[in-house]
């Protein structure tokens, strides 16, 4: 399936379900980073804040949609490097970019999930072979309540109303982009008021779209702080770097 172009109906629930389902892999992926880097903290084995995640599609007809979502995640140890998402992000993207390079060289194709140089380290690390790449994302246990680094020293100190705090608590993000052009933020608050999804997506989360109704994230990537900003263009400049190489129609 490549990026809809006057999509058809069929074509439209491709894309609802793609967006649920990346979201909802978002939650999950963001969820369990939290868990293992607390499990890790302190540690040789420590985690750093922020993850990469990329997703791939394969036809399937066991499925209701007619496709899997395949992910594949990259965990990095707690480092200065690893510390800082923009900068991460930016030296995954001159990586990339020098993989591929490289494999032209020497006349191959490189592929982010190896079998050389590969750039992920745990999820669905072999895929099918007409798998196709739809999307990136990242992971972070940065939010709104403050740093992992200042959050993760508060569960170990003892509280002064004796309330216990654990990393089921937690709150966490998540961004992603697809080949069709969707943005889709993810905050997962563990608390958060029935019914509320923290999920945000610049196109339609529903089959049957108003197009009268105007859709207040349609310019997601545009919106928020300016360190916001810069993870959205960061995570663009890879995304368009792995769209180009990757192969966007089904195969076979």
């Amino acid at each position: 399936m490549d990026d809809p172009q006057g999509e058809s109906d069929a074509e439209s629930r491709w894309w609802v379900e793609l967006r649920h389902q990346v979201a909802f892999r978002c939650k999950g992926f963001n969820s369990g980073h939290i868990h293992a880097a607390d499990e890790r903290y302190g540690t040789r084995e420590a985690l750093g804040p922020h993850a990469v995640a990329l997703f791939f599609a394969a036809p399937s007809s066991t499925e209701p949609p007619g496709f899997r979502l395949h992910t594949a995640y990259r965990l990095f140890l707690a480092a200065p490097e690893s510390e800082h998402l923009v900068a991460l992000l930016a030296d995954l993207t001159a990586i990339a970019a020098d993989n591929i390079a490289h494999a032209r060289s020497l006349g191959r194709s490189w592929h982010p999930l190896g079998p050389e140089r590969s750039m992920v380290n745990g999820g669905d690390m072999t895929l099918p072979t007409d798998a196709v790449y739809v999307g990136a994302g990242v992971s972070t246990l940065d939010s709104a309540d403050g740093s992992w680094r200042q959050i993760a020293s508060t569960l170990r100190s003892p509280s002064g109303t004796g309330s216990v705090r654990s990393a089921f608590d937690l709150k966490g993000q998540c961004f992603a982009l697809l080949v069709d052009g969707t943005a889709i933020k993810v905050d997962r608050d563990p608390h958060a008021r029935l019914g509320s999804s923290g999920v945000r997506s610049s196109k339609p989360l529903e089959v049957r779209w108003n197009p009268l109704w105007h859709n207040p994230h349609h310019d997601l990537t545009s919106q928020g702080d300016a360190d916001t900003r810069q993870v959205w263009h960061h995570l663009g400049a890879l995304h368009e770097l792995l769209k180009a190489h990757l192969p966007r129609r089904w195969q076979g």
